[in-house]
C-alpha cells in the first residue's frame, strides 16, 4: 500500500520558486498496478521520487505499507535505503563495470542481513529467472541489449522482494516492438508476484494497457483518477480527453436537457442539433463542448442514411496507419476525424454520411 496525503514539493530555479507538486492525495491498494500519467513537467516523477525518498517534500505525509516514511508535521524523513521499495529508473542505472550477477546482487550485499554465498546466488538466480535472463549471470552489463538491460534493472529491483515497486518510465528507451512485448511481460510479472506498483509514464497506451487505476496529472495537480476505461470513455476534463487518445471536440450550446444523471439531451452546434449525454449539472443555454472519439463515428457511403445524429462531410485527408485509415472530414466549418479499415475504399473529396451515436457523445461544460 502507498498513501500520499496533502503532498507539496517546491523547487528553486533561476526563475524563482516552482510549485512542482500541489497538495495531491492518492492511495494505492495492496497488489494494485497504479499509474501516474501526464505530460513532461506535470509532477509525476517528482511524486514518485518523493515516495522513494529521493526528494524531500515541503509538506504532507507518505506511507509505504504500514510505515510512515515522511511527515512534515512530525519531522519524519526515512532515508531511501530503509524504505521497503524497489525502483527502476528511466535510464536503468546499470553499473557498467559489473557483470549481470553483481548488478543484481548489489542490493543484497548492502542489506543489514548477511547472506551466505549460496543464498546470494540462489536469490540472484531466482530474480534473473523471473525476468528471463537466466544463463546470463557472467555477461558484462554493457554487452546486454536495451531490452535485456531494462529487465536487469527490474531484476535488481525485485531481488530484495520489496512490498512496493516504483517504475519511472522504464520502457521509454525501448523500440516500439520491444516496448509492446515488454508491457505485457512486466504487467504479468508484477501481478503474478502481487507487488504493489506505482508506475510513471507519459505514454497513454502504456497507462491504458497496464494499469488497474490511472491518475492523470497536470501542473502538479491531479486532474482525474479512475480505471483505464473510465479515463478513456468518460473524461471529466477537456485536458484528459485531449491528452488520452484522439478526440473530436465540437462547440455548442445546450438546447434541451433531460432529467436524471447522464441522460440524453440536445446540443445545438454549427453543424446541426445533436443528441448526446449531458452531465446532471448542465442547464439549457449553457455553452458546452461535445466529445466523441474517432472510433465511435460510423461512416456511411449512402447519403440517404437515416438515423439520429447524422451529419454529412467531405473527405479532406486520408492517413494510412497500417492497421487503420485515419479519415479527416470537413463538416460545416470544422474538421472531424474517424478511423476506418484500410480496405474501406474511401476516397479523398468524397461526400459521406457520419453517424455520431448519442450514447457515445459526451458533453463537458465549456471553459
Amino acid at each position: 500500500m502507498i498513501k500520499l496525503e496533502n503532498l507539496h514539493v517546491h523547487y528553486q530555479t533561476d526563475q524563482g520558486r516552482v510549485h512542482a507538486v500541489r497538495g495531491i492525495n492518492l492511495e494505492v491498494q495492496p497488489g494494485q498496478f497504479y499509474t501516474l500519467l501526464g505530460p513532461s513537467g506535470c509532477g509525476k516523477t517528482t511524486t514518485l521520487r518523493s515516495v522513494a525518498g529521493l526528494e524531500t517534500p515541503d509538506e504532507g505525509e507518505i506511507y509505504v505499507g504500514d510505515d510512515l516514511v515522511f511527515s512534515s508535521s512530525r519531522k519524519i524523513v526515512v532515508p531511501p535505503y530503509r524504505r521497503d521499495i524497489g525502483m527502476v529508473f528511466q535510464s536503468y542505472a546499470i553499473w557498467p563495470h559489473l557483470n549481470v550477477f553483481e548488478n543484481v546482487a548489489f542490493p543484497l550485499r548492502e542489506m543489514k542481513r548477511r547472506f551466505s554465498q549460496q543464498e546470494l546466488r540462489n536469490r540472484v538466480a531466482q530474480a534473473l529467472t523471473l525476468v528471463q535472463l537466466d544463463g546470463l549471470m557472467d555477461r558484462p552489463a554493457p554487452f546486454l541489449s536495451g531490452g535485456q538491460q531494462q529487465r536487469l534493472a527490474l531484476a535488481r529491483a525485485l531481488v530484495k522482494e520489496p512490498s512496493v515497486l516504483l517504475l519511472d518510465e522504464p520502457l521509454s528507451n525501448l523500440d516500439a516492438k520491444l516496448r509492446e512485448e515488454t508491457r505485457f511481460e512486466l504487467r504479468e510479472l508484477v501481478k503474478r508476484l502481487g507487488i504493489t506498483t506505482l508506475y510513471v509514464t507519459h505514454d497513454q497506451l502504456e497507462a491504458l494497457t497496464m494499469s488497474d487505476r490511472v491518475t492523470v496529472m497536470d501542473q502538479g495537480c491531479i486532474v482525474q483518477s479512475g480505471t483505464p476505461m473510465e479515463i478513456y470513455q468518460a473524461p471529466q476534463e477537456r485536458f484528459v480527453a485531449n491528452f488520452i487518445g484522439l478526440t473530436n471536440f465540437v462547440e455548442g450550446r445546450v438546447h434541451r436537457t433531460a432529467g436524471g444523471q447522464n441522460q440524453i439531451g440536445e446540443v445545438e452546434t454549427a453543424s446541426g442539433r445533436l443528441r448526446c449525454v449531458l452531465p446532471d449539472d448542465i442547464a439549457s443555454g449553457d455553452s458546452v463542448v461535445l466529445l466523441i472519439r474517432p472510433e465511435d463515428i460510423t461512416v456511411a457511403f449512402d447519403l440517404s442514411f437515416h438515423r439520429e445524429n447524422v451529419l454529412h462531410g467531405q473527405v479532406d485527408a486520408l492517413i494510412f496507419m497500417g492497421d487503420a485509415l485515419e479519415c479527416q472530414l470537413l463538416v460545416g466549418g470544422q474538421r472531424l476525424r474517424t478511423k476506418l479499415h484500410p480496405s474501406s475504399g474511401i476516397q479523398r473529396g468524397q461526400t459521406v454520411a457520419l453517424h455520431l451515436p448519442a450514447g457515445r457523445c459526451r458533453v463537458l461544460r465549456s471553459s
